[in-house]
């Protein structure tokens, strides 16, 4: 049965839907400034795949031995803005699915599910079939909403750390959906009874379909329990490989955490033949149909591979990114898995993101899948700044001495300085290109529509402002007894780019603007006013740039908001 990506008018309604979900920006700090900070990708926007529309072309890069480079697009150019990134991105996704893990179709054409304080249920119907999966919810103490982290198979993670972190647990068996010792010719499980049991897609990649259908029952369910906008995925050694692919081909998953993960999962599969001891790319094939079947042709020549995993670590970029590996097991061949890491990084960096990614070897306990001291406070950190919007990413790389890889013996690529512009389609957010349409229900001259209060919660609700080149629309992200987090987006509605942009607003008396995040201000309290900052103010026409911001002192929204363009 085919599977086809490219279906504009539902892609174009899966966008207008996200755009206008409860989904909020989570915002990290740049390299480039401590006043500088960049969206995690797409997650803000709720879009699972924000380069779904990007044309792609069908040729392939030259056989290689060398990392290829995420920088250079398969016409042999480099991107040379942070908003390139987009559809390079989109490029490296399809060359993926061709060559290692096979297709992940578009989303369904129906999903409907439930989401309680225990489980939540996943109905899928597609192209004429229909199936159905399951999870179960384990929440943290406290009312909620709660972040999310989907935790594949049930191994190795640390899911006491999770829970005292504020992050519900959701537990899904990724075997209901693609499941193990079956024959590549006659898969099973959820995907497959919808996709044909002779489907191409191997089950890394099915596992990650069914964690985007959890996600989609999440963002229907209103809020309520789970945040729609905070979700990660962790899992360890298979179903560490699955966490990882589930990470990199859905933008809404706001942290990925791979653990022990091995060949076919984070390692270079350029590195595993030369590294001892870790598993041959055949054996990781032929174990249980993990990788799409195409990647039967590159077993014994991975030089012949378009793409490499640091490609898929920079697939993740520049939304949150731990990746936790065990040396002490040769079969899992941490070095090569060092070297992903390092080549990903690269993107990160480049994308003004480098502390999102952390990567930790370095650890005495030799047992696979172990809860380890040393990943506890990494992993307090990531799900504090990435999921609940607290303190800082660690940005830390801690390689094993004994399983450290060397990046430069594998590239022969520099890293070049993106500018902080370009267009390539779509609403620029902080660097990251995102779909295109003002968030948050209605902005009607002012006044606050299309909000909703679940569980004592404001979000969605929306106000606005209009001046002679732009539009100013504002949503409450989140709202509590002694403040609220705003966000505002800024569509160009002239003619011509702007070059820069700055919104009015007046705070309710009491309040006080605590953060800002994408935007410069002046003023902290009564008449404010937020300028773009220097990689965000240019705006094509019809496109937009978004900042977002807490204040302090009562939730009122902010009234009399204004825009002007320069």
């Amino acid at each position: 049965m085919r599977m086809s990506r490219y279906r504009p008018w539902t892609w174009a309604v899966a966008v207008l839907a996200a755009v206008a979900s409860l989904a909020a920006a989570v915002l990290v700090p740049r390299d480039r400034g401590a006043d500088r900070l960049v969206a995690v990708a797409a997650a803000a926007a709720g879009v699972e795949d924000d380069g779904a529309d990007c044309a792609v072309s069908s040729g392939s890069p030259a056989a290689n031995s060398k990392l290829p480079d995420p920088f250079t697009r398969m016409n042999g150019t480099r991107i040379t803005s942070t908003s390139d990134w987009r559809c390079r991105r989109a490029e490296i996704r399809e060359l993926a699915e061709r060559s290692v893990y096979g297709q992940k179709p578009a989303k369904p054409g129906s999903v409907t599910g439930t989401v309680s304080r225990t489980g939540i249920t996943v109905n899928v119907s597609d192209q004429g079939r229909s199936a159905s999966f399951s999870a179960t919810v384990d929440l943290p103490s406290g009312t909620g909403p709660f972040p999310a982290v989907v935790v594949l198979g049930g191994l190795g993670a640390d899911t006491a750390t999770i829970k005292a972190s504020g992050a519900a647990v959701v537990s899904f068996d990724p075997t209901t959906v693609g499941r193990e010792g079956t024959p590549r010719s006659n898969k099973q499980g959820a995907f497959y009874s919808i996709y044909g049991a002779s489907s191409s897609t191997g089950l890394l990649m099915a596992w990650s379909w069914g964690v985007s259908r959890i996600i989609d029952v999440i963002e229907q369910s209103g809020g309520g329990i789970l945040r729609a906008d905070a979700t990660g995925v962790t899992g360890c050694s298979r179903y560490g490989k699955g966490a990882f692919v589930a990470g990199a081909f859905d933008q809404r998953i706001a942290l990925t955490m791979p653990i022990e993960s091995g060949s076919g999962g984070t390692n270079i599969f350029r590195g595993v033949p030369g590294e001892s001891g870790a598993q041959p790319l055949s054996s990781a094939y032929s174990e249980q149909p993990w990788l799409g079947d195409a990647f039967g042709s590159y077993t014994g020549n991975p030089a012949g591979l378009p793409v490499d995993t640091h490609q898929i670590v920079a697939m993740v970029a520049p939304r949150g990114l731990l990746v936790m590996e065990n040396p002490h097991i040769e079969w899992l061949g941490a070095r090569s898995g060092s070297v992903a890491a390092l080549g990903g990084a690269e993107v990160y960096k480049a994308l003004g993101a480098g502390s999102n990614i952390s990567y930790w070897s370095d650890v005495q306990d030799g047992t696979h899948c172990a809860v380890r001291p040393e990943w506890r406070t990494p992993l307090q950190q990531s799900i504090g700044k990435f999921l609940r919007q607290t303190g800082s990413a660690p940005g830390v790389f801690r390689v094993a001495p004994s399983k450290s890889g060397s990046l430069s013996q594998w590239r022969d690529w520099t890293t070049p300085t993106l500018t902080d512009g370009g267009t390539s389609g779509g609403t620029t957010t902080g660097g990251t290109t995102t779909g295109g349409t003002t968030t948050g229900g209605t902005t009607t001259g002012g006044t606050t529509t299309g909000g909703t209060t679940t569980g004592g919660t404001t979000t969605g609700g929306s106000t606005g402002g209009t001046g002679d080149s732009c539009t100013a629309a504002h949503r409450i992200v989140n709202s509590w007894s002694g403040g609220y987090q705003g966000e505002v987006t800024v569509r160009n509605t002239s003619t011509t780019a702007l070059g820069g942009w700055s919104v009015g607003m007046t705070l309710a008396s009491g309040q006080t603007l605590s953060q800002v995040w994408n935007g410069q201000n002046t003023g902290t309290s009564g008449t404010v006013t937020i300028r773009n900052t220097a990689w965000n103010g240019s705006v094509a026409p019809g496109a937009g740039a978004t900042f977002g911001f807490v204040v302090s002192g009562g939730s009122a929204a902010p009234a009399n908001l204004t825009c002007a363009g320069s």
